[in-house]
């Protein structure tokens, strides 16, 4: 059997799943895959590979996980709470930026969370809309970043809306507008669309950012010129939600 001291947490999320087992409080082994109609099916071959360990599943998903392989769910919130508060003790607030939703969460003395703001009416400020971008100016998602970051100017984009947007950056191409401008000005704009969700809850501590988005180089910088203040990446920040799941369970 798994024993007490192994947990296993499945995140089924809109764009990537991700799962995680927990040694004595440490992460043993993980995997991290698009999520598409055979995702389940791996999740199923992963708690099979754990001998019986207990397991809660988050994300989008997780009601279907429970009803397929019958293991606890816990909210997204709660489980970015206690992942955060486990990869940084300090961690007062919480931005997580995934596939399709934004999310701002302010944790309280005890690593839950005493409020949340989440933005998942559209992809916009997501990383869905960086994905789409990327590929727009023609840069790996490993480059856009990295591109936006050293640009020294920033162009303006005026739309968050993706279809709007990609207007909007076919246009200053066409007039001649450096593509690592529009690359800067594009990462500006998802860091405006966060700001406000981090602003409403006034959370103190550190802030650490999880999700995918949190391995682009130039949101965190960004990130952290607007907050005033250092953003903490932690080690596989896309892990951060699962680590959270299996906790509840240990």
């Amino acid at each position: 059997m798994g024993g007490p001291d192994v947990a296993l947490g499945i995140d089924l999320g809109s764009r990537t799943t991700k799962l995680v087992e927990l040694r004595g409080g440490e992460v043993a082994r993980f995997e991290i895959f698009g999520t598409t109609h055979e995702s389940l099916e791996r999740v199923r071959a992963f708690l099979a590979s754990g001998n019986g360990a207990s397991s809660a599943a988050t994300g989008y998903g997780r009601h279907l996980v429970n009803s397929r392989l019958s293991c606890r769910v816990v909210t997204e919130i709660k489980a970015c709470a206690l992942g955060a508060r486990h990869f940084r003790p300090g961690c007062g607030l919480v931005i997580d930026i995934g596939g399709q939703d934004t999310k701002a969460v302010a944790l309280d003395a005890s690593g839950g969370f005493r409020r949340f703001e989440m933005n998942d009416r559209c992809a916009a400020g997501t990383g869905r809309f960086l994905e789409v971008m990327a590929d727009i100016l023609g840069y790996s998602l490993e480059e856009f970043g990295r591109q936006a970051l050293a640009s020294r100017s920033a162009a303006t984009i005026s739309s968050m809306c993706t279809v709007f947007a990609e207007s909007e950056v076919i246009s200053l191409l066409t007039s001649g507008q450096d593509r690592r401008a529009i690359a800067r000005g594009l990462h500006l704009s998802v860091v405006d669309r966060v700001l406000p969700l981090a602003a409403r809850l006034d959370a103190e501590g550190e802030v650490l950012i999880s999700g995918g988005v949190a391995l682009n180089p130039c949101v965190v910088d960004l990130l952290a010129r607007a907050l005033g203040r250092p953003v903490v990446v932690p080690e596989n920040p896309q892990l951060v939600t699962a680590v959270g799941a299996a906790l509840t369970v240990r």
